[in-house]
């Protein structure tokens, strides 16, 4: 199964993800098929950049949004 969900990156206590599309088998930090966006939460207001053509696509195909990735996408206006 396919899924739509954030992998973890940056140091220990400043954290930032990135939004990709990835096997549900891989390791949540490890391979994935495709990098769809970014999501900032240390910034103020938090940055969320998706691009909305990737997104799309891949919800159409099929992929599962993970909850949080489903709140992302309502606050980018995807969905």
């Amino acid at each position: 199964m396919v899924k739509m969900r954030l992998k973890r990156m940056g140091s220990k206590g400043a954290p930032f993800y990135r939004i990709v599309v990835a096997d549900s088998r891989y390791p949540r930090d490890g391979r994935f098929i495709e990098e769809v966006g970014i999501y900032d939460p240390t910034k103020e207001p938090s940055v969320i950049q998706i691009n909305q053509e990737a997104a799309s696509k891949w919800l159409s195909q099929g992929a599962q949004p993970t909850d949080t990735v489903k709140k992302l996408l309502k606050i980018a206006g995807i969905e």
